[in-house]
Parts: C-alpha cells; structure tokens; sequence
C-alpha cells in the first residue's frame, strides 16, 4: 500500500509541475521588430560601446542575446541578396536574388531585383516565401507586416509578398508600390510627407512610429511584423547616432507595447566597404594587379575559336561573369560540358585568377569547398562561367569603366535578439544569418519560410 501511495504522491507532483510550468510558458511577441542596419560590424559596435546610451545599442548589447561571430552562407553578398535571405532563411540558390542587378540571359541587359514592369516595384523575382508571408497565412491575413528602408531592396525584399505596405527614400520622399493592394490606406497618405536632407535613419524611425500608432500594429494578440532598414559608417559619430535611434525606437515602442511582449532583432546586411582599398594595397605593397574581364572574354573567344571554329562564343559580360552563346553551341552542335572544362582550364593560365567555377561544376558538384560560393549561385540569373579574382586584385572592365576589388576575408558581424523573454547572453560560436528566420519563426510559433532549412539559433 505504501509504494501506491508514493506512485500517488510522485503522479500528482508531476501533474502539478506540468501545470506550473505550462503556466510560465512565455506568450508570443505582439510585435516582432526587425532591424537590418548596412554596414554594421562587430568590431565597431564594441569599439564605440563606451558612448553608447543606456537605453539604445548598449541596452541591446547587455540586455539581450549577442552572437558577435555572425556571417551570411554565400558570397557574393549585397544589400538586396542578404535583406532576401533574411526574410527568408536561405540562400540566392533557393531565393533567387543573387544581388540588387543581375544579367537576364533573354535580353543581356541589366534587371534589377525588385523592378515590375507591370507595376514599378513588386517582390515578383523572390522565388520563395518570407517571414512576413508565414505569419500572414498563419493568422489567416491578420497579421500585418510593413517595411520601411531607404532602398525599394531592404524594404520590398524584407516585407515580402503578402505585406500590407513597404516605402522607401527616393529624392527625399517616401516611394510605395501597388503591388500591396489593397494598400493601407494610412500609408498611401505618408508618401506626400518628407523631409528634405534630413538624416535617413531618423526619417525612417519617423515612418515605422507613425505606423505603429496609425497603422493598428500590436492591436490584438496576433503578431505583427515591422521590418526597419538603416545604414551606418565606419565613423565613431555614425554609430553614436545609430545609437540615438535605436534608443528611440525602443523607447517609442514600449510607450505602447510592453518590451516582454515585443522583440527586437539587430543585424547586419553583411556588406563592408572599404575606403580606397586598391590605393592603400598599391601604397603599402600589398600584392595587387588588375584583372580585365573584356579581355579575357577577347581571348577566351580567340581560343574557343581556334578549337571549334572562328566564332563569339562568350554572349555578353556582367561583373565576374561571363555568358556563353548556347543557341550557337546548339547550332555548331558542340557539347557544352567540354567547352566549359576548356574554358575553365583556359582562363586559370591567366594572372589574377584565383578559381573558375562552370555552372556545371555549382549545380552538380557536392563538395563542402563550393558550399559558400554554390549557396550565391542562382542557374537562372548568373553565368556559365564565374571567374573569382585572387584577393586584393582589381576586376576591371575597359567597356563599360567599372572595377571591384577582391576581398574574401570574413568581417563579423553581430545579431542580436531583445525582448520577448529573451535571456541576455553573448555567444561567440559562430553562426549564419539564414538562421535568423526560423528563430523567429521559433518564438512566435509559425513554420518557417518554405526553403529555410536552416536550425533555429533557439
């Protein structure tokens, strides 16, 4: 009789347990807050610290949980690639957006991510779903999602396809597109308002308040989604105004929703500039040189030619690309795997190549080695052959009088998670951006975009 007594007395226990803790489970944000600043660094974001404000990127920084080692999974990475990953989870080999522009094969002109035809602006060219579409079909179109950046990219790609509005900075006013119809009707009034040379990251903090309280944002128990796109400088004064800002919108936001039913995500759009890097590589004797993609599809021409007969078999040129003819490889009836393992291993000869990589070699090879350089591979948008340029050598183009210099190091950025129950931790284990999606999708309890397969951060 008295093991039942114990298996009563250990049953009920357990049973009150489970009831205590189902009853700490933390709610669903009312609010997710996702903040993309351009530009951000790790290293700058500590080094600045001291001068920060209690209440803004210092409050983040101690208060919430801070992967310091932060990355994209692809290269190249630009403001429209990674503000597309972010909101989708995965990488431009799913997505689709390799860069803000890329070649379309049909016209061998330049397309820019986000433009319509129909429409000026639309996310018609993201092939997969977002965060903010989730949440959308989740609460059966409750949900609402905005975004607001100072470029159509940061927030057209961020709001997604079944956004209640996006707006951005264009000659000092606020632009929309109608592909989000019906429009709210708040936001279509907002675009005759700005405020000319006024400081953008402020004009965009003005823009997501006035949402926040016209807009009916964090109104019920349905999470609501407002994507906000910044920039700052390498300068110690531009992180300091970040800082201002992020401290007002924090503060703004809590004014109406309580911080623990709110979170806030800091990251980075991954991309760096560096100030006069091919004049400082000449002036300190880096090893440099200068790489001329029009010659070299000159000379992949003049040889192509000199094995299969005379003929322009590179079809046009977009940055480190280069496009093969295929209709005059059908005609000539030449096998494409073989001139593109000749043209491979004519191209490595030359000065400044560090690798070639061949469509073929992207979409069929599973080595761990063209992970990164696969995952920024889309068959649709880019080239047959992608030519990468050693580090610290000039890509130049003597048609059109464009150059890029190759740099290949990692810049750490940070992402940070605030608010909604979130401990506060750093963690310096490194991590990838594609994970920022399904860890938010994590908290607020919805699936996560449809080609994100990447684990939550938590």
């Amino acid at each position: 009789m008295s093991n039942k007594y114990i298996y009563i007395t250990l049953l009920s226990a357990l049973v009150l347990s489970n009831e205590v803790g189902a009853q700490t489970v933390q709610q669903a944000p009312k609010l997710v807050v996702s903040i993309t600043v351009d530009e951000l660094r790790t290293d700058h974001l500590e080094t600045f610290a001291p001068l920060y404000s209690a209440g803004g990127l210092r409050k983040l920084l101690t208060e919430g949980a801070f992967y310091a080692n932060a990355s994209y999974s692809f290269t190249p990475v630009d403001r429209a690639s990674a503000a597309a990953s972010l909101s989708t989870g995965t990488t431009p080999y799913y997505h689709g957006i390799t860069g803000e522009e890329w070649l379309d094969r049909s016209t061998l002109r330049p397309v820019r991510a986000v433009h319509d035809l129909k429409q000026g602006y639309s996310p018609r060219q993201l092939g997969t779903s977002t965060l903010g579409d989730e949440l959308k079909i989740a609460s059966n179109g409750i949900s609402k999602v905005f975004a607001f950046a100072a470029t159509p990219e940061n927030a057209i790609l961020s709001a997604g396809h079944a956004a209640d509005g996006a707006a951005w900075m264009q000659s000092n006013q606020w632009i929309i597109t109608n592909y989000y119809e019906p429009l709210n009707q708040w936001l279509r009034g907002y675009t005759r308002l700005y405020k000319p040379d006024a400081d953008k990251n402020a004009s965009i903090t003005e823009i997501a308040m006035e949402c926040l309280s016209k807009s009916g944002l964090a109104l019920d128990d349905k999470t609501d989604l407002l994507s906000i796109g910044y920039s700052v400088t390498p300068q110690m004064e531009s992180y300091v105004a970040l800082d201002r800002t992020i401290a007002q919108l924090v503060d703004s936001v809590s004014k109406r929703v309580p911080l623990d039913r709110v979170l806030f995500v800091l990251t980075s759009t991954g991309s760096a500039r560096v100030e006069n890097e091919q004049n400082n590589n000449e002036k300190y004797r880096i090893p440099t040189g200068k790489f001329d993609i029009q010659r070299t599809a000159n000379l992949l021409n003049m040889y192509l030619g000199a094995t299969f007969g005379t003929a322009q078999y590179v079809e046009a040129i977009y940055r480190n690309q280069l496009f093969l003819d295929h209709k005059l490889l059908e005609r000539k009836n030449i096998n494409m795997g073989d001139v593109l393992l000749r043209a491979q291993q004519f191209i490595m000869q030359l000065s400044g190549v560090r690798h070639v990589y061949t469509a073929n070699q992207l979409t069929t090879s599973e080595s761990y080695q063209l992970e990164k350089i696969r995952s920024g591979f889309n068959v649709e948008k880019c080239g047959d052959l992608l030519i990468d340029i050693a580090p610290g050598w000039e890509l130049v183009n003597e048609h059109n009088h464009t150059s890029t210099t190759s740099r290949v190091s990692n810049i750490p950025f940070p992402i940070i998670f605030f608010g909604a129950g979130v401990k506060a931790q750093r963690i310096q284990t490194p991590v990838t951006a594609d994970a920022i999606a399904p860890t938010i999708a994590r908290i607020i309890r919805i699936r996560a975009p449809n080609a994100c397969a990447t684990e939550p951060l938590f």
